[in-house]
């Protein structure tokens, strides 16, 4: 059962509790109502996915309460800090370089170089953001493909019993989604998806505004927009039965104890929420151990594909897909 709790400081600190505990929270801002976790733990953020039933991983926006907090995970050019002055605490949304010290997870940024950050507006909101004492990353917290909610009660029909508590801050005043704002590229700013703050709004502080081209991979920030995502410099093998000795290898489940020198199982339970968490640590993982040891590729064990594995499969997919430079499958020689 779902805790609805009242926007009171005792409700602000159970829900801060809650995350800090790597739990669930829905909270009302000033667009529509998230679903938070902790952005710094990849468990936590496993369980968003898991809750929404989201069939992809995909880049998710983390919540700050300040601005001066949110540039502390990435590298804001004069343009981030104009816009930052201008339209926060508000719905934008601004992509830009991940800082080299970032603690947010690969699994919030979907494995980008990049992250999504906000700080939306409210008091309640700033208030929770301010107990919880971390990054919050909040997509909608709705069902995948289902209708954004503007109302606890919304929250409440769509993931009752799958999350942890909702804090209820009342109906949401904009009811629209964020505006997101690329500007990983600062001379060339790119509206990846339409929001509260208008076009016309941005381009009155940063000029013309491109779009992205939607038939190609030009704009890999918005979420699904690369195929070939997040490729590890060794060729990827899916599904792989067997294992080559000049393999890495990336297990799954109880029975999977390979002997490679090279070896990450993501959940020996078989816990796709605990392999979905572990999924970017270990592609990092076997990759720079797989270059040290001159291994030839990295072979995935089959996933599941249900539930969450459907999310793992599509990014290890990604993995695998063709690079850009070559018209040559990752892992296609390989036995």
């Amino acid at each position: 059962m779902t805790r609805r709790l009242d926007s009171s400081a005792s409700g602000l600190a159970a829900a801060a509790s809650i995350l800090q505990a790597g739990g669930l929270v829905a909270f009302g801002t000033e667009t529509v109502y998230g679903l938070g976790a902790d952005a710094t733990q990849p468990e936590a953020v496993a369980r968003i996915f898991a809750a929404k039933n989201r069939p992809r991983f995909n880049p998710l926006i983390s919540h700050f309460p300040t601005a001066a907090a949110a540039f502390t995970h990435v590298v804001a050019c004069p343009l981030a800090h104009a816009l930052a002055d201008r339209f926060w605490p508000g719905p934008l949304t601004l992509v830009l370089p991940r800082a080299p010290g970032s603690t947010i997870s690969d699994l919030a940024a979907d494995g980008l170089a990049t992250l999504a950050v906000r700080v939306p507006r409210g008091d309640t909101v700033a208030q929770l953001l301010t107990l919880a004492g971390c990054p919050v990353a909040a997509p909608s917290a709705n069902r995948s493909g289902r209708i954004s909610p503007s109302d606890a009660t919304h929250v409440l029909a769509e993931l009752d019993g799958r999350i942890d508590a909702v804090l209820d801050t009342g109906p949401c005043p904009v009811g629209l989604e964020s505006t997101v704002l690329d500007l990983s590229i600062p001379s060339a700013p790119c509206l990846l998806r339409p929001g509260g703050v208008t076009l016309e709004e941005l381009e009155a502080i940063c000029g013309p505004i491109r779009l992205p081209d939607t038939q190609s991979d030009a704009a890999p920030l918005s979420p699904g927009r690369m195929l070939s995502h997040y490729a590890p410099h060794l060729p990827v093998r899916l599904n792989a039965t067997a294992i080559a000795p000049d393999e890495a290898v990336l297990a799954f489940g109880p029975q999977q104890t390979p002997t490679q020198s090279a070896s990450w199982n993501l959940s020996e339970s078989g816990n796709l929420q605990e392999a979905a968490a572990r999924l970017f640590a270990g592609l990092r993982a076997l990759d720079l151990e797989g270059q040290r040891l001159h291994l030839r590729g990295i072979a995935v064990q089959p996933i599941p594909n249900t539930g969450l594995g459907v999310a793992i499969n599509d990014r290890l997919n990604r993995a695998a897909a063709p690079r850009p430079d070559s018209a040559l499958a990752p892992g296609s020689t390989l036995p």
